[in-house]
């Protein structure tokens, strides 16, 4: 055998795999903005990515598993972390940005995905590992609060968080209530009040 010939080919980066993963993943969000996250069926993923079905389920198990990846996967990147140089302009970038995701059909397919899936270790997991992400994404909007004397020294980036989204979540999921430009406003307001209290007092 020549040197030549003993000489592996390169690997192209990411490999077939990803190749894979990256084509389901595009078909499941092609699907979802058509027909919905209620309709989308495996049999159809397979045929839009151009993925046998029996690869599908060998790497996600189930339909539910491959929708819930695909949706938290691609809600990381959708919302975006905001920098507008004061804490109620970050915040209200962050809640004027989380309602037109809720109206879209990537959020709403997130949200019924979390909402009707039954839990498994693989789904706990994902759900942690989006949440986790989120409040680290928005530690740094939360330091640099902190740092301009906006918000106390210590302050919990996921007690921020989660007095920023739950009314929105509220609104949207069971009062249905309208969330314009005001709504908004008035909210941050409260939020930053609350965040700025001191529990103990």
């Amino acid at each position: 055998m020549s040197e030549a010939e003993n000489i592996e080919p390169p690997r192209r980066p990411g490999g077939r795999a990803a190749k894979v993963r990256e084509a389901v993943h595009r078909a499941v969000l092609d699907a979802v903005e058509e027909h919905g996250v209620d309709k989308v069926g495996i049999p159809d993923i397979s045929r839009r990515a151009g993925v046998r079905d029996s690869s599908i389920y060998r790497r996600w198990g189930t339909r539910e598993n491959l929708v819930l990846d695909v949706m938290l996967s691609a809600s990381e990147r959708t919302l975006p972390l905001p920098d507008t140089g004061s804490l109620r302009g970050d915040l209200s970038f962050f809640a004027t940005a989380l309602i037109a995701y809720l109206d879209s059909p990537l959020g709403a397919g997130l949200a019924r995905a979390l909402a009707f899936i039954s839990d498994s270790e693989d789904i706990a997991r994902a759900r942690n590992t989006f949440w986790e992400t989120r409040y680290e994404a928005n530690r740094a909007m939360v330091a640099r609060a902190v740092e301009r004397g906006e918000l106390p020294a210590g302050t919990d980036t996921r007690t921020v968080v989660e007095t920023l989204i739950a009314p929105i979540h509220f609104r949207h999921f069971l009062t249905r209530e309208p969330m314009d430009e005001r709504f908004v406003d008035q909210h941050v307001i409260r939020a930053i009040r609350a965040l700025q209290s001191d529990p103990a007092e």
